[in-house]
């Protein structure tokens, strides 16, 4: 089957790290654009931080910007993301998302909760 499953998710305190990893099978990890996203109750899903298939370039959130850091890991069929500096905003359940471009086809993942909370 086709599956993305996120872990690492927990409670930290206001300034605290974390990292998240995302663990794929059943397709082709190294072609798919692999990416982040989160959601708080309340408020639209919005993404956080991606990757590419092709080189690994990235891109972030402005607001998550030299805080976190989105990792691939090919031979592992792993997307990380290490995430420091953490503030009470950034609590939302994380999704990991892929996608393969060419035949417009996304996996989702069932997502883990980070809570940033004193």
């Amino acid at each position: 089957q086709v599956q993305l499953v996120e872990s690492g998710g927990g409670l930290v305190q206001p300034g605290g790290s974390l990292r998240l990893s995302c663990a794929a099978s059943g397709f082709t990890f190294n072609m798919y654009d692999m990416s982040w996203y989160r959601q708080a109750p309340g408020k639209e899903r919005e993404l956080v931080a991606a990757i590419t298939s092709a080189d690994s370039s990235t891109n972030y959130a402005d607001s998550v910007k030299g805080r976190f850091t989105i990792s691939r890991d090919n031979a592992k069929n792993l997307v990380g993301l290490q995430m420091n500096s953490l503030k009470p905003e950034d609590t939302a359940v994380y999704y990991c998302k892929g996608l393969r471009r060419f035949y417009k086809r996304e996996v989702w993942g069932q997502g883990t909760l980070v809570t940033v909370s004193s």
